[in-house]
């Protein structure tokens, strides 16, 4: 054990890391997606039944179409399939509106945790489900030369793919785009079913609960949860593995 971290055993076993892959909404920015799909909801019931909870387990981490349909179903509307296109277009109108207007901050935590990851020189991918995700990063300056959209050598964003989280196509591609294998890949996530994802393609899952979710992401399989990713010890994951480091 290194002074001063308590070592947390990876869910796929011992596994030397050394790729970075995150997700965007809830891990590197507080966007305004949750927003977005309760606003865009037509009847003010409906919207008030939409929870951070029921957000965070349904449609975080989805494609839009999926997370549409999902949120429907959970709110117990009726012809949900019938209704989750036209939803799903009057979020993402209403996305766009919230990004012009400025509703979108990056995590302090995040961006130091990014800046580390860069500074041990390893291969770091984004990966998200959001077609806006590049727009909303070009956003945030991480340094004067640099944008956060800028920093990762593998960017899946937005991808039209076959099948959306909790399958692992999209960490599987980012992976292959830095010619990584999914052993030594870690996934930073905010939602059940990015770490489900993690998990299936063979890489380890570091949670990251902001909205008190610790144990939603502990029994989709996450190796580490933290509420800050200034949690994690660099020191260790410099040398390949994931921990926490005490106070």
């Amino acid at each position: 054990m290194t002074r001063g971290t308590q070592p947390i055993p990876a869910s796929q076993g011992a596994q030397t890391l050394s790729v970075g892959i995150f997700d965007v909404d809830g891990v590197l920015l507080a966007s305004p997606h949750e927003r977005a799909w309760r606003e865009a909801l037509e009847d003010p019931a409906d919207e008030a039944c939409f929870t951070t909870a029921m957000y965070q387990s349904q449609v975080a981490g989805k494609p839009r179409f999926a997370g549409a349909l999902a949120a429907l179903q959970a709110l117990g509307r009726p012809h949900a399939d019938q209704q989750a296109a036209r939803y799903a277009e009057r979020k993402q109108r209403r996305l766009e509106e919230l990004i012009r207007t400025g509703a979108v901050n990056a995590f302090p935590d995040a961006l130091r945790f990014v800046r580390a990851v860069m500074a041990l020189g390893w291969p770091m991918a984004v990966a998200s489900s959001s077609k806006n995700a590049n727009e909303m990063m070009k956003l945030v300056r991480l340094d004067t030369d640099h944008t956060l959209l800028d920093v990762f050598g593998s960017n899946v964003c937005g991808r039209d793919l076959k099948q959306g989280k909790p399958n692992p196509e999209i960490f599987l591609l980012a992976a292959a785009d830095l010619l990584a294998a999914p052993r030594n890949c870690f996934v930073v996530e905010d939602a059940p079913a990015g770490i489900e994802a993690a998990c299936a393609g063979g890489m380890t899952g570091l949670g990251v609960a902001r909205l008190h979710d610790a144990a939603s992401l502990r029994a989709a399989g996450a190796s580490l949860v933290v509420t800050s990713l200034d949690e994690v010890s660099i020191n260790d994951l410099a040398r390949g593995r994931l921990c926490r480091r005490l106070p």
